[in-house]
């Protein structure tokens, strides 16, 4: 129940008196299924978030007084965290609350909280793929890197951390002397933390298969499932190849990151992509003759469009911060294939997608980069270079 005020001499009612005991014992609850701002409101009571996918509750000052508190508690499939707005908040613990974990805001002024964890799913432990320890932000975690399909074997039920990235598409390939194929698509990335129990199947998604004339495969989607409760990263878009005739293949409209588009068709509009939180479009490929295809479509950043040399792909994501590694790239765009000046390198400053072909097939990307293959330059058959596969990271606290 929230804050009521009585005058002297006033006679409460039996209704009054129930709400306050249930106050007491039961407080009373909002239940929120999306990210959400706290009210003065509020004050006194329970809030109780219950979404599948990531949330915050985000604090802001001048509505609470120094001793107020209230309950927040996730009950959903989705991580939600406390998140500072105009207030500060501090803590012992963590502010992400995975699913069943909650505690108390307690204001000691209107303009800064501390929160304290009142328990809850604490993080699992389990194995499975390549293990290494690991510190990052002055926390040890064990880290399992998953290559190929496997199980991860859960010896703990609870919290674990993740990064999927999904196979990469592959580029688009050319069978004349007009037109270059675009580079593939990335694969889609997703980062979370998802309370999972025993029997949990990873999936490494494989990359789409460049082929000749046509536009390239779509890569294959990566996976982490255990029964109730799955995250996935989408396969990126292939590039589209001569064959596919114009200006809408399905390869290029599929997965994380849009494919880049064939040089030499009329109003050659860039690939798209289906998951606008995991990928980008892909570049258009030139309206001249023997025109570069467009780059792929990258995790950070959209692919190139061509000129007379093929698009860049767009820029992969680094996983170093996850990982405590150097600097490492994943998910970066494959480039577009030319006839004439240059084929473009995979991912901008990353690097990591396959090259475009100078009048000649494009490269494949590297295995476990989840990034685009490139396209063929256009002269005789050529064919678009093969996606590179996916990666999961599983990690958890020790």
């Amino acid at each position: 129940m929230a804050i009521q005020d009585f005058t002297a001499g006033q006679i409460l009612t039996a209704a009054q008196m129930d709400s306050l005991q249930a106050n007491d014992y039961n407080w009373t609850v909002s239940t929120k299924t999306a990210s959400y701002t706290l009210v003065a409101a509020d004050k006194g009571t329970r809030v109780v978030m219950n979404a599948a996918g990531a949330t915050t509750i985000t604090v802001d000052d001048s509505l609470f007084s120094a001793g107020d508190t209230l309950f927040i508690q996730n009950i959903g499939a989705g991580t939600c965290t406390i998140t500072a707005g105009t207030a500060t908040v501090t803590t012992a613990g963590s502010l992400a609350l995975g699913t069943w974990a909650g505690g108390t805001l307690y204001f000691t002024s209107a303009s800064a909280a501390i929160f304290f964890s009142g328990g809850g799913a604490s993080y699992g432990t389990a194995t499975g793929g390549s293990s290494s320890s690991i510190t990052v932000g002055g926390i040890n975690y064990t880290l399992l890197s998953f290559t190929s399909t496997g199980t991860l074997t859960v010896s703990k039920s609870g919290l674990f951390d993740v990064l999927l990235c999904g196979g990469g598409g592959a580029g688009g390939g050319s069978n004349g002397t007009t037109r270059n194929g675009g580079g593939g698509g990335a694969g889609g990335i997703v980062q979370g933390t998802i309370y999972l129990d025993a029997n949990t199947t990873v999936t490494v998604g494989a990359g789409g298969a460049g082929v000749s004339t046509l536009g390239g495969d779509i890569g294959n989607a990566s996976t982490i499932d255990s029964g109730a409760r799955s995250l996935g990263a989408a396969g990126g878009g292939g590039g589209v190849g001569q064959g596919d005739l114009g200006n809408d293949s399905p390869k290029s409209y599929s997965g994380g990151s849009g494919g880049g588009m064939v040089g030499g068709a009329a109003a050659a509009a860039g690939g798209k992509t289906i998951s606008t939180v995991q990928g980008n479009n892909g570049g258009s490929g030139t309206v001249t003759a023997s025109g570069g295809g467009g780059g792929g479509g990258g995790a950070t950043a959209v692919g190139a469009n061509g000129s007379a040399n093929g698009g860049a792909g767009g820029a992969g994501y680094d996983v170093s911060a996850f990982i405590a590694s150097g600097a490492l790239y994943k998910c970066g765009g494959g480039g577009g294939g030319a006839k004439s000046g240059t084929g473009s390198a995979g991912a901008g400053g990353s690097s990591v997608g396959g090259a475009g072909g100078l009048s000649a097939s494009g490269s494949a990307a590297s295995a476990n980069t989840a990034s685009g293959g490139g396209g063929g330059g256009a002269v005789n058959p050529t064919t678009g270079g093969n996606g590179g596969s996916g990666i999961v990271y599983v990690r958890f606290k020790v």
